[in-house]
């Protein structure tokens, strides 16, 4: 996974409430079990004027020029809420999605985002609005920039610092999943196995008793 640490990008206003993943990935599009050929399905119902079609929707933000090329998202409360399917996220990563704003997010959506290299941050409605009031303003070259080390969003001479718990923190920056996380610790792991062993070795007996 491609670790995060800081990012300037075009940032694409999507100011929904219950942004959902039926919305971000709809069934109908999720025609594999991989993490790749999901990005064509993204935002389908809302991309597209036809369901099942690839008519471009021009009034949809992803397909306005000035946000070509969008590597992160604003959204409005609760986004991701819905089914737990980890494909909206792995849909949005493969778009190249990398970082969303939002006032809140659904737990299961959140975590997929940080193990999937997405970086899930979380501001005040209000910062969320002036956010997406500067970037619509200056719809040519809009660039918000995150940096992960001193958690804070800068767009324009503003900033705006985030919270986010040392673990998914430590995930983003070092392009870990849960496994790699967990591997981390494999000494420490062993360790407690070699002394478990020596204390109650009938559990590590294969014929038991």
């Amino acid at each position: 996974m491609q670790p995060f640490t800081q990012l300037t990008a075009v940032t694409a206003p999507l100011i929904r409430a219950n942004i959902d993943t039926d919305a971000i990935i709809p069934s109908r599009e999720m025609k594999t079990v991989s993490k790749t050929g999901l990005a064509d399905g993204l935002f389908a119902g809302w991309r597209y004027t036809q369901i099942g079609g690839r008519e471009i929707n021009p009034e949809f933000v992803l397909n306005q020029p000035a946000y070509a090329g969008a590597q992160a998202l604003l959204g409005g409360e609760n986004f991701g809420c819905g089914s737990s399917r980890e494909h909206a996220v792995w849909a949005l990563a493969e778009f190249g999605i990398r970082a969303i704003i939002a006032p809140s997010f659904a737990p299961i959506f959140q975590s997929n985002c940080v193990r999937n290299g997405i970086l899930p941050v979380r501001l005040g409605a209000d910062e969320v609005a002036a956010i997406a009031g500067w970037v619509t303003a200056n719809p040519v070259g809009n660039r918000v920039s995150f940096d992960l080390p001193q958690q804070v969003v800068t767009a324009a001479t503003r900033e705006f610092r985030f919270e986010l718990a040392s673990e998914p923190k430590e995930m983003l920056l070092e392009g870990l999943d849960a496994i790699d996380l967990t591997l981390k610790h494999s000494a420490a792991i062993a360790s407690f196995q070699r002394a478990d062993q020596t204390e109650r070795p009938w559990i590590y007996d294969i014929g038991g008793r």
